[in-house]
């Protein structure tokens, strides 16, 4: 199984709900395929670079995971018929990005518990 990192956006249009309930259906289908999910941060609602269908702002999530090659193409289908998903990117992490991952969820979970005393 490789090391993989999925961003998708999400329309903006979409109320709290809506969009938890979209994340937890990719998350779901990973768990599905077999995939060990890793790491999850929402990223929240944040301005594009560029408009994408008339829109300049999206709900961006990260997914971190663990999978075989052929979940790939799953989710990749499953991106492409939600109409909820603008934009995604998904890619096998190297060592070095893998490494880089480690590092920086154990930096945020350190500011995390400074921020928490």
């Amino acid at each position: 199984m490789n090391n993989y990192e999925t961003v998708f956006i999400l329309t903006p249009v979409l109320s709290e709900a809506q969009m938890k309930e979209a994340v937890d259906k990719f998350t779901g289908l990973l768990k599905a395929e077999g995939a060990e999910i890793v790491n999850e941060e929402n990223w929240g609602l944040r301005k594009l670079a560029y408009p994408i269908q008339k829109k300049t702002t999206g709900f961006y999530q990260l997914v971190e995971f663990k999978a075989k090659p052929e979940t790939i193409a799953t989710l990749e289908i499953n991106f492409r018929r939600d109409e909820r998903v603008i934009r995604f990117l998904t890619f096998r992490q190297d060592k070095y990005a893998a490494e880089y991952a480690v590092k920086r969820r154990n930096l945020r979970s350190s500011k995390e518990t400074v921020k928490e005393n």
